[in-house]
């Protein structure tokens, strides 16, 4: 499936009581469907304030996995596509499992560079360190972190 946004495109996500967040598509899984994203403050008030100038990795408020349909039906347009895109400076973040229960041991998860839905390996870890949960996020569920992040 060719995607029409493709890595380093540049797409807003509406945040609950108005405007909107920056996002990043850093990697997509080859089958699509599945996309890694940099997200950005600060809380631009219309599309029209979309500048991607000031975009780089090192400013993001959130770094997940997320599946595309925000994208995929037009709720979070692609706005342009940041130049000179080098993929090495917006590495996959690791994530942990953890066990809602606090019965297992939390799991160090790494993924494929190249494929956020691969998994490369999993390490039990002593405990519990500040990364995020693993998981896949949903368009709503973006669109309320971002907009806790951003009030």
């Amino acid at each position: 499936m060719k995607s029409s946004y493709p890595n380093s495109s540049v797409f807003l996500v509406p945040l609950k009581y108005g405007g909107f967040a920056r996002g990043v598509v850093a990697r997509s899984a080859p089958e699509g469907r599945l996309l890694l994203g940099y997200f950005f403050g600060p809380r631009l008030a219309s599309q029209a304030e979309a500048d991607v100038s000031d975009i780089e990795p090192s400013k993001a408020i959130l770094s997940l996995r997320f599946g595309d349909l925000g994208l995929v039906k037009g709720l979070w347009p692609v706005v342009g596509r940041l130049p000179d895109w080098n993929p090495a400076q917006w590495p996959v973040p690791n994530a942990v499992r953890r066990d809602l229960l606090g019965k297992a041991k939390p799991i160090l998860v790494r993924y494929d560079d190249n494929d956020p839905s691969k998994i490369l390996s999993e390490e039990a870890l002593e405990n519990d360190i500040d990364l995020p949960a693993e998981g896949l996020a949903g368009h709503g569920f973006v669109e309320a972190k971002l907009t806790k992040l951003l009030v």
